[in-house]
């Protein structure tokens, strides 16, 4: 069968490509097409577009560039329509792919949607729009079924969450510090996103206070899809940047500054005590903050139902506060209970194996339609 996927950034690229070689075990005959990144594109997606060219995120930034964003929906719409898939796989990223959805629907193509767009914490009346437009919905959240429930949305699977999976079948780097010079030293590790709104905004303050630790290296987790400009002025003898490492960093390190999104989940599944640390557009956030219904907005609290992880959010996001939640994770007896609560949020999320259970879903949803048809 032919598959047409689109991801908006890194780690849906990532729970995209692991999701196309699961559904290559299911169905040998697979042919993949659409959006993503290098992770996609090496699980044997060909790619019509990648990712970076519309990983925009916040209100105020998207909608400075909205004609690019049209732009590349369009030319995705009649390549959806040239490759003739039988089942268009939406990977997370609401605003592209909520749009595409409908669109998809309009012209009689099947949705499957691979990672729940956040609707939950804000304008929850948007799942009346999936509702609408998707044919089967594979969440990653636990709570996500019953959301859905509430809108009477009953074609969702729970499949467990597919950081999991990629968490769990990292080989470690045994010459992770020789490979890149570091020093013996404990490490701290810096995680500013993989979006350039993100890591321009995000690092500066990051790395403010890292002179205030000289017994610990702190190592910057880049990612080479953007430009080295954005990191390199921070390297140091204190300081070490890493590009495309970002398991081997946590794998290594005591602790952990990371801007909010998937990476705070790898680093509680790596056992990291972090600081989860959020800033955007002013203006994103003024029009966004009366709207959010969340009471947190990391993952592992989510996860958890409860603050296992500190979260700076805006205003917050300072030198002093970041480096003072910081030396808290740095004590031992502190550090050793986000540790334990760590493993409390591993119990909720359940089993690994969410990548083969959502392809082995899906084959068999398509087989029955197949099978009406």
């Amino acid at each position: 069968m032919n598959y047409y996927i689109i991801s908006g950034e890194r780690s849906g690229d990532l729970h995209a490509s692991n999701l196309a070689k699961a559904l290559k075990k299911e169905d040998p005959s697979a042919i993949y097409r659409g959006t993503g990144g290098e992770y996609s594109k090496e699980a044997g997606v060909e790619l019509f577009r990648n990712y970076s060219e519309i990983a925009f995120m916040g209100l105020w930034e998207v909608f400075v560039n909205l004609r690019t964003i049209s732009r590349i929906f369009r030319e995705v719409q009649a390549d959806i329509l040239l490759f003739k898939p039988d089942v268009l796989i939406l990977v997370d990223f609401g605003g592209f792919n909520m749009r595409m959805a409908k669109w998809a629907k309009e012209n009689n193509i099947s949705v499957y949607y691979y990672i729940s767009p956040k609707i939950w914490a804000w304008n929850q009346k948007r799942a009346l729009k999936i509702k609408a437009t998707v044919d089967r919905m594979f969440v990653i959240m636990p709570f996500e079924k019953e959301f859905y429930k509430k809108y009477d949305y009953t074609r969702v699977d729970y499949i467990g969450n597919p950081v999991q999976d990629a968490v769990g079948a990292h080989v470690v780097n045994s010459n992770f510090r020789k490979d890149n010079n570091l020093p013996d030293k404990p490490i701290i590790a810096i995680l500013a996103g993989s979006r350039k709104q993100e890591v321009t905004v995000m690092l500066e303050t990051m790395m403010s206070f890292t002179k205030e630790y000289p017994e610990y290296h702190f190592v910057i987790a880049a990612v080479s899809n953007l430009p080295k400009e954005y990191y390199e002025p921070y390297r140091s003898s204190t300081v070490s940047v890493v590009y495309d490492q970002a398991y081997d960093v946590l794998s290594y390190s005591e602790a952990a500054v990371v801007t909010s999104g998937t990476a705070t989940l790898e680093t509680a599944l790596f056992e990291v005590p972090q600081v989860v640390c959020y800033k955007t557009n002013p203006i994103t956030y003024f029009i966004g903050k009366p709207l959010v219904k969340i009471k947190f907005f990391s993952l592992p609290n989510l996860i958890a139902g409860k603050e296992i992880v500190k979260e700076l959010l805006q205003y917050e996001f300072t030198t002093e506060i970041v480096s003072g939640e910081l030396r808290k994770l740095l004590d031992k007896n502190y550090n050793q209970k986000v540790k334990n609560d760590y493993k409390e949020m591993k119990r909720i999320m359940g089993e690994k194996g969410a990548s083969d259970r959502a392809a082995k879903l899906m084959v068999n949803y398509l087989k029955d339609v197949n099978k009406n048809n």
